[in-house]
């Protein structure tokens, strides 16, 4: 969108360090290529992460098998240590990393949720679903839908009360399957009794652009605007998208065109300036609030996706952190007005 070009000027903090950010290469040795993202990212957040992680005691970590179609996947539960010799139930939130649909597992974000886990004291199941190119769309959502489905059914185990929350969340491509799912378990009677109540959408990749409507092209100008940004460039965005399959009309593609969004749960979104998927997360926001959708969104001025990775003492890495805890404090407030 025009008014949020602004948005594209380099942060302070960041701007000394754009000139050294070179592409990485389209790499079809995808084993290369999830060599290069673990060392870049899964290191970063441990190494930022660690010195923040709780006590063992405070909680307890668990890896459960899922069945999915033709397979099983593997998700990390995470659950508050209760005090006192009491048991206490916990919301939960279900957690889907980034990566583009084709890197990243559970280990990208685990010290980072434990921290949350403990902080919130929340219940949260991080899920390692299959990824492309391997196993090509809806396989991911697919995996995804089944492991929010054995997080719901298996409450007792993770000590979880659903009316106390019910949160779905991701980053990244994570996003773009948690905004998905959204719309699934809306229409889903599966989730009659055990109903979403919030959305977490960090960065989320919405709409396939070779599916763009004419009337929301002059609405989408980051798309061009940053189409050379640090870490996720067009090139790069489109190969993704390549990889991952599917029909770019399709709304489990495009969640972004979905014919309705009416009856979603409160959405908290926090989107990069610098980022070609600015536009389209913020034209997202603007079509839930439009259908009556409470939402509450975050714009980090000029810095790139996925910049509090790569740069967590900048004072907007920082922000990030409290504006992704204060989001699932309002969405388990009832997403007060």
């Amino acid at each position: 969108m025009a008014q949020y070009s602004h948005l594209s000027d380099p942060d302070p903090e960041f701007a000394p360090h754009m000139a050294r950010m070179t592409a990485t290469p389209l790499d079809n040795d995808f084993a290369a290529a999830r060599a290069r993202f673990n060392t870049v990212f899964v290191e970063a957040a441990r190494k930022t992460y660690a010195p923040g992680l709780p006590k063992d005691t405070e909680y307890r970590v668990e890896d459960h098998h899922v069945d999915v179609e033709n397979g099983r996947i593997s998700v990390r539960s995470l659950i508050p240590t209760s005090k006192g010799g009491s048991t206490n139930t916990y919301p939960l939130m279900v957690w889907l990393h980034g990566g583009g649909w084709m890197s990243g597992d559970v280990e990208l974000d685990d010290y980072q949720l434990r921290a949350i886990c403990v902080e919130l004291q929340i219940s949260i199941v991080n899920v390692d679903y299959r990824l492309t190119p391997e196993h090509r769309h809806p396989t991911c959502l697919n995996d995804s839908y089944a492991a929010v489905k054995w997080a719901a059914d298996n409450a007792e185990l993770l000590c979880v009360d659903l009316k106390k929350g019910f949160l779905i969340a991701g980053l990244s491509a994570g996003g773009h399957l948690a905004a998905v799912l959204a719309h699934r378990a809306r229409d889903d009677p599966f989730f009659e009794e055990k109903k979403l109540t919030g959305s977490l959408l960090q960065i989320p990749g919405v709409l396939n652009h070779a599916a763009t409507p004419e009337k929301y092209k002059p609405l989408l100008l980051s798309l061009e605007q940053n189409k050379d940004a640090p870490v996720l460039s067009k090139e790069k965005a489109f190969w993704y998208l390549s990889h991952l399959g599917g029909d770019p009309e399709d709304p489990e593609v495009s969640p972004l065109l979905y014919p309705s969004h009416k009856g979603l749960p409160p959405t908290v979104l926090q989107v990069c300036g610098l980022d070609l998927l600015r536009d389209e997360a913020l034209l997202y926001d603007s079509l839930l609030r439009g259908e009556g959708v409470k939402t509450k969104t975050t714009v980090y001025p000029g810095v790139p996706h996925g910049f509090q990775y790569m740069f967590p003492s900048f004072k907007l890495a920082v922000q990030w952190e409290q504006d992704y805890r204060a989001g699932i404090r309002w969405l388990l407030d009832g997403a007060p007005q």
